[in-house]
């Protein structure tokens, strides 16, 4: 099993800083844990989880037994990205397969994902992709609930990383007779209201969020732009959602007491810079969407994603 690049330290390089520095700064060489919560961008499979959603339960099957999380396994991913491979958090930790709490080698994180495919941030403001759907309300509540205490992660060894926002930004692009600053405002707000309870309840204090990617470069919006038609996501509501991201981001750090670091990685621009020299990274198809078949492929038969992860 390939282990990815010793990376976190220049990853963190290209990330907006909201740091609420306390006694001691982040180390990612004793980083042993990553806490994830989102959607597709960031879900694995799990044994227990929704097949092609999450890595353990749904909003039918909400609650587990601390033997279900413990057993539940990461089942090598095959649609986690257009073209049948792993996710960015399965390159971060290493752990690509099997029991997260078994990714110690070396290089290795222990992945503990708790993001479904598909989730907005709250009902509060859009409805659910499908009613079996965990938004992201619930799945800290879910976490909370059932495996914040089995897993007793140790804050001095664990990042928190929340990957949210495309689903609604694109669930609401074509709303009319809204202020989208004020919208997006309001749903980052309940986000990190969700993402204290995480710092509070399990004293962890290491953040980290992902901003948007360049949304208005998709392959339908490609052929949108081609035809001179209108994109939604349009380049000015992803670069709102990020600015407001960045923002709330910093405000919020600064009222943590127990938060020691926030970080904003500018996904927006680290991709847009892939886009723009795929080649340097191995990359052919930068404006289609990747055929996969959903074929079962080892990490290291895809494109150079270590390469990809020791340029950030």
């Amino acid at each position: 099993m390939r282990s990815p690049a010793p990376i976190l330290p220049a990853f963190l390089l290209a990330v907006n800083v909201a740091s609420h520095p306390l006694s001691s700064t982040f180390s990612w060489a004793s980083t042993k844990n990553l806490l994830a919560f989102g959607d597709s961008y960031t879900y694995v499979q799990g044994l227990y989880g929704r097949q092609n959603y999450s890595f353990i339960g749904d909003a039918f099957n909400f609650s587990y037994t601390p033997s279900q999380l413990l057993n539940d396994t990461v089942i090598q991913n095959q649609i986690g990205t257009s073209a049948g491979g792993p996710n960015w958090v399965e390159y971060l930790t290493g752990c690509f397969e099997g029991l997260p709490a078994q990714c110690v080698g070396e290089g290795q994180k222990q992945l503990w994902d708790f993001a479904f495919a598909g989730a907005d941030v709250s009902t509060k403001y859009l409805n659910l992709h499908h009613n079996y759907t965990v938004d992201l309300d619930n799945q800290v509540r879910q976490y909370d609930t059932y495996a914040r205490s089995t897993l007793d992660l140790n804050p001095n060894e664990t990042l928190v990383a929340i990957f949210i926002g495309i689903n609604d930004i694109n669930d609401s692009a074509k709303w009319t007779n809204v202020s989208f600053p004020d919208l997006y405002s309001s749903i980052i707000a309940t986000m990190l209201e969700s993402t204290s309870t995480i710092a509070s309840n399990g004293n962890l204090q290491d953040f980290l969020f992902m901003a948007l990617p360049p949304l208005e470069k998709t392959p339908g919006n490609v052929v949108a732009a081609a035809k001179n038609q209108t994109l939604y996501p349009s380049t000015a509501q992803v670069s709102s959602w990020n600015s407001i991201l960045s923002t709330q981001v910093e405000s919020w750090s600064q009222s943590q007491s127990g938060v020691r670091n926030a970080w904003v990685f500018d996904t927006y621009d680290f991709l847009n810079q892939i886009i723009e020299e795929p080649a340097a990274y191995g990359i052919a198809n930068v404006t289609r969407y990747a055929h996969s078949g959903n074929a079962v492929r080892p990490p290291s038969e895809y494109a150079d994603c270590e390469q990809l992860l020791s340029s950030i």
